[in-house]
């Protein structure tokens, strides 16, 4: 695990042997993935150090080298503020993972919305006293509940945006599909592209995104003709989990929009648990969200 440390606005980072390969462009370039722009702007503001100097970007860095970086200065917010009591459910220097509840956008469609999970993360950093841009990796749909992973500074978020592409963050969902899966295990691998027909539908469509989705039966509901499924994306298409399980005809329960019953006023779909990599430490980091209460009667085997 890398050593660090944070002194104000500074990030303290002890060079590992691995690292030695790099200068700090290249660091920053090709091992963080940070944008040009990014790296252009901490150059000109000189925002990172070498064992308390100015940087030489071009030399190589060795082990046991202090690398300091200013990660946590005040920023002009974007977004916002929107009181709300959110339930935190990991948090550190450099990232958090809030519980989203159904019935509210991950971020604002419009300039006038600022009732989202994004505005409520903004009055949770000033909150903590933390004036800076807070930016989500992922999303989940308006009426989906659970966890969502956030970058509290540009170098985090972009070093998040690169796990999640190389699906390197892993995402668990739990869903209530209609009927009797009479499968254990299985994969549904179906390009996804826009309905014409609809604005807001998605549908299986050969023109579409590659879009693959891993399943697996947690427990059946025999009397009711519901089954629990665990669910894995290897990609995050709008809507794939809804699509996917309409498409091999077990529509999520309360997704009136893809075929299922109005059982609950929402789709009976939650992201319970997120797994990745730390951005720095490279610490694993596991986060399991617990479904909301009108879930629970069927989602007992999704938190034991």
């Amino acid at each position: 695990m890398v050593t660090t440390k944070r002194t104000g606005d500074w990030y303290e980072i002890i060079i590992p042997a691995e690292w030695e390969m790099y200068n700090p462009q290249e660091l920053f370039k090709d091992y963080w993935h940070a944008p040009k722009k990014l790296i252009h702007q901490m150059r000109m503001e000189n925002d990172v150090k070498l064992n308390g100097e100015k940087i030489a970007w071009h030399l190589p860095i060795k082990r046991g080298d202090k690398l300091q970086i200013r990660l946590f200065k005040e920023e002009k917010i974007h977004l916002a503020p929107f009181y709300y009591e959110l339930e935190v459910l990991y948090e550190d220097d450099h990232l958090a993972v809030f519980n989203k509840p159904a019935n509210m956008d991950t971020h604002p469609n419009s300039n006038d919305q600022n009732d989202t999970l994004a505005n409520a993360a903004t009055f949770h950093m000033q909150a903590i006293g933390e004036l800076r841009n807070i930016k989500h990796i992922h999303r989940l749909d308006k009426n989906t509940s659970g966890a969502i992973l956030f970058a509290k500074h540009p170098l985090a978020g972009a070093i998040l945006d690169k796990l999640l592409e190389e699906r390197v963050i892993k995402r668990t969902y739990y869903a209530l599909v209609h009927g009797i899966v009479n499968i254990n295990k299985g994969v549904i691998e179906q390009p996804i592209g826009r309905d014409r027909h609809h604005a807001t539908r998605r549908r299986v469509s050969s023109s579409g995104q590659s879009a693959k989705t891993n399943f697996e039966v947690i427990e059946k509901f025999p009397k009711e003709k519901l089954t629990l499924i665990k669910c894995q994306l290897d990609t995050g298409r709008t809507h794939q989990i809804r699509v996917h399980l309409s498409y091999i005809g077990h529509p999520l329960a309360g997704d009136e929009l893809y075929g299922g019953k109005p059982l609950f006023n929402r789709q009976a779909l939650h992201a319970a648990k997120l797994e990745w990599p730390h951005p720095f430490t490279k610490e694993m980091i596991k986060v399991i969200c617990p479904p909301p209460s009108e879930l629970l009667p069927y989602f007992q085997s999704a938190v034991k």
